[in-house]
């Protein structure tokens, strides 16, 4: 699944750091305040017990108000991470509220190989000193190790032999809170991995969406056997919804969205108590996500969308005391694919049902598919002719592509609705433009901007495995006390790293810097031995990709034992899109090579 999350992708490198950030000191001002939380089974029911009281959970994942979760009838949220975990800790402690506690595990996909045991070992180490640090937090309710780490590798024994032994390790370190583990649905043999592979998994949290009705039936008939939490559940996913001819996926209301989350709580959660110990909701706050208003609870400023009531009334079995507007129907009053400049009529059909007086806001936006997701992309579009509650009037831009309108309609009381329509103009898209730099030079990679670099060393290329980057190594560095270590550790095959913008990307993304003014690209680099062969590049990404790199450049060095400067001339180049800003490859030739690397920057 895309989602989502609030979900941060860290490239695994990053594991690493995450380790000696995180202090051993008791999270929330000394004496233990331990709230046990068990699992227990009873003539074939599981059941969640929370200081010896049952405990359904009534959940929202992400970062939205606590106040309004409490508020709604809720009792616990969900995190992807351990990122400001004490202050979430704090803050649902103190409106009554648990923590599902995420720990965030690496992904194969983002170059994480859980064949490496350093970078095992490291995890490790991260999730053990997170435990040690929060366990005794009164609102911790569970560990939640990992999020859709198997998707892309779902049958690799590896993941699940890690996440057995983190979970060894969780309830060593701490008897008082049950284990999960957080699987995308439930296809393939992932239920049957866990059961062979995890026993210390006390509870498999799920992510379904468009099927979640029809998860409980078909968790037992792959096998399950384990109490399972639905840990993001909403409308139906962008991936799994119909999509025009030009291929935009169509949006359901924030109406039809409240009854697809009534309808999935119902089915997929309430009817299914005794194996299903509650749920999360996605996602409690909003998230720009395939569209700024597909996953989201609450609008930007924390206002209720349907969703919110549906989730209140299944919570509390009343619906809100004020409901949110509501919305019939929103259509264009002709094609949907039109010229330039042609006016394009749209209709809404909205109104609140407690009768309050209601406000409609139009937005046209660039749909983010145009830009591979990039919301950095997708500006308002000033094109309105004339706009009411009922209806809008535009001139169809200039700029080919697909575009989507909005309609936001607000009360008095805090409640909000929201649709939206794609359209598509016809002619060449306008590529956004490159993020310039303010000044020269832009840094690559050195010790004092090691994490706020605007590339990102994230492109593994051949034999990944294979592949040892340490970015914070203290070997005989060439300025300040830390330097670049590459191990390439087979002695044949080949393989390299490429730093990107946006990170990950190979050119189905809008990103990248304008680095119009730089006349060259410089590094340092030694060798281990000396004589070790290392190609340098720029600008990978070729004219086939929607966006491309602007230019290319390229240096092959036989390096030297001593540190040694390089550069690589700019001069004449067309500088307006830099997407991959530098990259290594080496070829090995029967043994492993080792290098370093110091001060990357264009000048």
């Amino acid at each position: 699944m895309s989602c989502k999350g609030m979900r941060k992708l860290i490239p695994f490198f990053f594991v690493a750091l995450l380790a000696p950030l995180i202090s051993a000191a008791p999270a929330h001002g000394g004496a233990a305040e331990t709230v046990r939380v068990e699992v227990q089974q009873h003539d074939g029911r599981w059941q969640l017990l929370r200081d010896g009281k049952p405990y359904f959970i009534k959940g929202g994942g992400g970062d939205g108000s606590a106040v309004l979760l409490a508020a709604s009838g809720g009792n616990s949220i969900r995190t992807w991470s351990a990122d400001d975990l004490g202050k979430r800790l704090d803050e649902a402690q103190a409106n009554g509220l648990t923590v599902a506690v995420g720990l965030w595990l690496g992904h194969p996909e983002q170059g994480f190989d859980y064949n490496d045991a350093a970078q095992v070992e490291a995890q490790t180490e991260a999730v053990r000193q997170a435990v040690v640090k929060y366990r005794d937090h009164p609102a911790v309710l569970l560990w939640g190790l990992g999020n859709e780490m198997e998707m892309q590798y779902p049958d690799n024994a590896a993941i699940w032999s890690h996440i057995g032994s983190l979970a060894a390790l969780v309830h060593q370190l701490d008897p008082n809170h049950p284990t999960m583990t957080v699987i995308a649905e439930i296809g393939g043999r992932k239920i049957q991995h866990i059961n062979q592979l995890c026993p210390q998994v006390d509870i498999i949290g799920i992510n379904a969406y468009g099927g979640l009705p029809t998860l409980p039936a078909r968790y037992k008939e792959v096998g399950g056997t384990k109490p399972y939490i639905v840990t993001e559940f909403g409308p139906p996913g962008n991936w799994e919804s119909p999509r025009t001819a030009y291929g935009a996926a169509l949006e359901l209301t924030s109406t039809q969205k409240a009854e697809r989350y009534r309808e999935g709580y119902e089915k997929g959660i309430a009817q299914e108590r005794g194996l299903c110990l509650g749920s999360y909701a996605f996602i409690w706050g909003h998230k720009i996500e395939a569209t700024p208003t597909w996953f989201g609870i609450l609008l930007p400023d924390g206002t209720r969308l349907g969703a919110a009531d549906a989730l209140t009334e299944e919570w509390t079995g009343h619906p809100p005391a004020h409901r949110c507007p509501t919305i019939d129907s929103i259509k264009l009053g002709g094609s949907d694919d039109v010229n330039p400049g042609d006016l394009v009529d749209v209709e809404l059909k909205a109104a609140d049902p407690d009768r309050d007086p209601i406000e409609v806001k139009w937005v046209l936006q660039r749909d983010l598919s145009e830009f591979g997701g990039d919301a950095d992309a997708s500006a308002d579009v000033a094109a309105f002719v004339k706009s009411d509650e009922t209806s809008a009037e535009i001139k169809a831009p200039a700029g080919g592509g697909t575009y989507r309108l909005y309609a936001y309609v607000r009360d008095n009381r805090g409640g909000a609705a929201a649709a939206n329509v794609p359209l598509h103009v016809k002619g060449p898209v306008q590529l956004p433009a490159a993020k310039r730099p303010a000044t020269m030079p832009v840094v690559v990679f050195d010790e004092a901007g090691r994490e706020s670099a605007p590339y990102v060393p994230s492109g593994w290329m051949g034999d990944a495995k294979s592949i040892k980057l340490d970015l914070k190594c203290e070997e005989h560095p060439h300025a300040g006390k830390t330097c670049i270590r590459v191990d390439f550790t087979e002695g044949k095959g080949w393989g390299g790293v490429v730093w990107q913008s946006p990170g990950g990307d190979w050119g189905g993304r809008a990103g990248g810097l304008d680095l119009t003014g730089a006349r060259k690209l410089t590094f340092w680099a030694r060798g281990q031995k000396g004589g070790e062969e290392v190609s340098f590049e720029l600008g990978l990404i070729g004219h086939d990709k929607r966006f491309f790199d602007t230019a290319n450049g390229k240096l092959k060095a036989t390096l030297t034992a001593d540190w040694k400067q390089y550069s690589i001339d700019l001069s004449g180049k067309d500088l307006s899109r830099i997407k991959t800003g530098f990259s290594w490859t080496v070829a090995a030739s029967g043994e492993p090579i080792t290098f370093f690397l110091d001060d990357i920057q264009y000048e």
